[in-house]
């Protein structure tokens, strides 16, 4: 799979149909967030790596 391909999939797969609600959130929620954010992140970096 090519580098262009594996980031297509990757923003592709950001682009689910998922409700959240920032006024509805508490802490767990957050925090689940932060760390899905950091995944992505470290997701992206390992795609980039792997073409260099």
């Amino acid at each position: 799979m090519s580098k262009n391909e594996k980031l297509k999939k990757l923003f592709e797969a950001k682009n689910e149909d998922v409700e959240f609600s920032a006024a509805e959130a508490d802490r767990d929620d957050i925090k689940a967030l932060d760390r899905a954010q950091e995944a992505d992140r470290r997701q992206l970096h390992e795609i980039i790596e792997e073409e260099e």
